[in-house]
């Protein structure tokens, strides 16, 4: 029997990772921002296709939304083009990869890891049950992710929406938005 789940989860990853090759070689700068919104778009349909249903939307509404425009934004104040970069800055950059891949490869393999998908692992036998257990009785919210940011992890939540406005209105401020609208009306000579 084929699991189309599994087919559909190796074809985002590959599209995934044809899109971020296609981010670091392109040269003009609106089209590496709009395929990092396709990045974040695709990624998200991936964390959907896992059952992640609350880190999708985060993915979607912070990754493809918000980083797009703030970036956008930002945007209007470089050049389309990127300068070309030396030979030097690639050899770093690829060295700092492989030196991440390695750190991610070593810790895959790390023997203190439960294995995936052991229902006897601290995230499956340890807080997350007395979560699943409690919730309809304590919150009466069917959905027990909803229950965990809105109702547990509720002052967290709204302070992760406190840092994603601060950040916005921080980079408004940089891009002068404020002080363009006055140019442009005349006001505060």
């Amino acid at each position: 029997m084929i699991d189309y789940t599994q087919f559909l989860d190796y074809t985002l990853i590959a599209m995934m990772i044809v899109v971020g090759v296609a981010v670091v070689r392109m040269r003009n700068l609106f089209a590496a921002v709009m395929l990092t919104g396709v990045y974040s778009l695709i990624s998200a349909a991936w964390f959907a296709s896992l059952d992640a249903v609350d880190v999708a939307f985060t993915e979607a509404a912070v990754g493809a939304g918000v980083s797009t425009v703030l970036m956008l934004g930002a945007m209007l104040l470089t050049s389309r083009e990127a300068e070309p970069a030396g030979t030097g800055r690639h050899l770093a950059a690829f060295a700092v990869v492989l030196a991440a891949g390695g750190a991610l490869c070593f810790a895959i393999f790390d023997v203190n890891m439960p294995a995936y998908g052991d229902p006897n692992s601290p995230a499956n036998s340890g807080v997350g049950a007395q979560y699943l257990e409690r919730t309809p009785q304590d919150i009466e919210v069917p959905n027990v992710v909803t229950a965990v940011l809105a109702s547990y992890r509720g002052f967290d939540t709204m302070g992760e929406v406190m840092v994603i406005f601060a950040a916005a209105v921080a980079i408004m401020l940089l891009l002068g938005f404020g002080a363009r609208n006055r140019r442009k009306t005349g006001g505060d000579k």
